[in-house]
């Protein structure tokens, strides 16, 4: 069984962001980049299916600039087989991120495709179920278990009410949550054979896919800094201030 998993070009959780001063987009200069946490997530999944013997093939895939390679090699590093890169200047939208994907799905016909559920930098949760749309396969999303077995991928979801299994038939789409799983850390020796697999580069045009834009950023803003809060002595003074100050009562 051949597994696809996407895999994104992202800030660094722990790096503050900053915006242009022109606030035409975040400013990206010198920032430290790294993998996409739920892509991360995604990549050890499919690892952890490989280890099982449920897996005979892991390809990584994303979309982006040539920087890309780099994110790409530590998912091979991870134990991935292979990496697919289909590179792209400037922000592509999930659509036609979508679009690259179900191109190479096509060509590969892996049984099982593995997404974060999103990417921590435009929060779009889009790309796994464009996806599901495009090529016709069923989908799982935010799983914090995945089962394969009989020809079926049990996807465990967190709702409201507690816990909701649904059970798809191969092949299909699934996207991950925080809770599937811990991902490891590559070892040295890892690192270093990940520098010998192989990593394909496409082009878009390459996969017949023509980027169009559906939607403008026309403004980037910083989150307005919050005022710190206040300590009352009693709640009589509580509820005075939220009756005359805050106007909430």
């Amino acid at each position: 069984m051949k597994i696809l998993v996407g895999v994104k070009r992202v800030i660094d959780y722990n790096v503050k962001v900053r915006v242009k001063a022109d606030q035409s987009n975040v400013d990206l200069t010198n920032v430290k980049m790294a993998m996409n946490p739920f892509c991360e997530i995604a990549v050890e999944e499919a690892v952890r299916l490989k280890e099982a013997g449920v897996a005979s093939e892991v390809i990584v895939m994303s979309v982006g600039t040539a920087q890309s390679q780099e994110q790409l090699r530590n998912a091979l590093a991870l134990g991935a087989d292979r990496a697919v890169l289909v590179e792209s200047e400037g922000e592509v939208e999930p659509l036609n991120v979508a679009k690259a994907f179900a191109a190479v799905v096509e060509k590969e016909q892996p049984v099982l495709v593995v997404l974060g559920k999103q990417s921590i930098d435009s929060d779009n949760n889009q790309m796994g179920q464009m996806l599901a749309a495009l090529t016709k396969r069923p989908q799982g999303t935010f799983a914090s278990k995945l089962v394969v077995e009989d020809g079926k991928a049990l996807v465990t979801r967190e709702i409201d009410g507690g816990l909701r299994t649904v059970a798809l038939t191969l092949p299909a789409i699934v996207t991950t949550d925080l809770r599937l799983n811990e991902p490891r850390y590559a070892k040295l020796p890892d690192i270093m054979k990940a520098k010998r697999k192989p990593l394909d580069t496409l082009s878009l045009a390459d996969l017949g896919v023509a980027p169009k834009a559906h939607y403008r950023l026309d403004k980037v803003e910083a989150p307005s800094i919050r005022s710190a809060g206040i300590k009352v002595a009693s709640v009589d003074e509580l509820i005075c201030k939220l009756k005359d100050e805050a106007k909430v009562i």
